[in-house]
């Protein structure tokens, strides 16, 4: 399987993590997993239909499927004729882009794009298809702001261990509010997110080969009880004990 990630556009930097490509090949026919950091994208797939969803979704080759953030694994079946091409959004920069109701709505979940604001597939099969995603984004860049780049910075600096009461007073906005934009915006509650983003930077200490650091004191500097409550974290958000990472 070849996988590859390309920044976009200066200008798009703040919006969008990053375009990213899955080819299968030979070799492939697996399922391929996937854990939670918090953001929306955006899929064309243009290879032969994709099981996604852990079994659930069926992407059409041709179409356009937006992905909600995530709680948990998602796993996704790449055989050889496998080809898709992704969008990471950064946390709450859908609305830069594209209305809609919440995307709470979709959290977990992969649904079919509208026709009207999807990615033309015939774009994808000229030499450099990232020309055509900044223009397709920066097109529809607009300035509308979530008020919540300052809280995701917090929450981000705090790696996931603010609490909801802390964010509401630290960017004086009620808990009230603050949970009603998390999850018009993001699609997660201000909790959710946090304990993603504490989750992640675990993951990232467990992986590390820099320091030889045990499970309870990886517990401990994220901010989990013990070693057991990090073990059922990273379970239920992966499907994996942290000794399988």
């Amino acid at each position: 399987m070849m996988y590859k990630e390309i920044n976009p556009s200066r200008n798009l930097q703040n919006q969008i993590h990053s375009y990213w490509e899955i080819r299968g090949d030979t070799s492939s026919n697996h399922w391929e997993r996937i854990f939670p950091d918090g953001c929306p994208g955006l899929i064309m797939n243009l290879g032969d239909n994709c099981t996604t969803d852990n079994g659930t979704v069926k992407m059409e080759h041709g179409k356009t499927y937006l992905v909600g953030a995530m709680t948990t694994f998602k796993e996704s079946y790449i055989n050889e004729n496998t080809h898709l091409i992704g969008v990471c959004l950064k946390p709450s920069a859908f609305a830069s882009f594209f209305s809609f109701t919440s995307l709470s709505e979709i959290k977990n979940n992969t649904i079919l794009f509208d026709k009207n604001l999807s990615f033309d597939r015939n774009h994808f099969f000229k030499d450099n298809y990232t020309n055509y995603l900044n223009q397709f984004f920066t097109d529809r860049k607009s300035t509308k702001s979530t008020r919540l780049s300052s809280v995701i910075d917090d929450i981000r600096v705090s790696r996931g261990s603010i609490t909801i009461e802390e964010l509401s007073k630290q960017n004086v906005i009620s808990t009230r509010q603050l949970e009603r934009l998390f999850n018009n915006f993001i699609g997660l509650t201000p909790k959710e997110y946090a304990n993603i983003i504490r989750l992640q930077y675990a993951l990232n200490l467990i992986a590390s080969q820099k320091e030889h650091k045990s499970f309870s004191d990886i517990a401990f500097e994220c901010g989990y009880y013990d070693h057991s409550h990090l073990t059922n974290a990273v379970k239920r958000h992966t499907g994996y004990l942290p000794s399988l990472l």
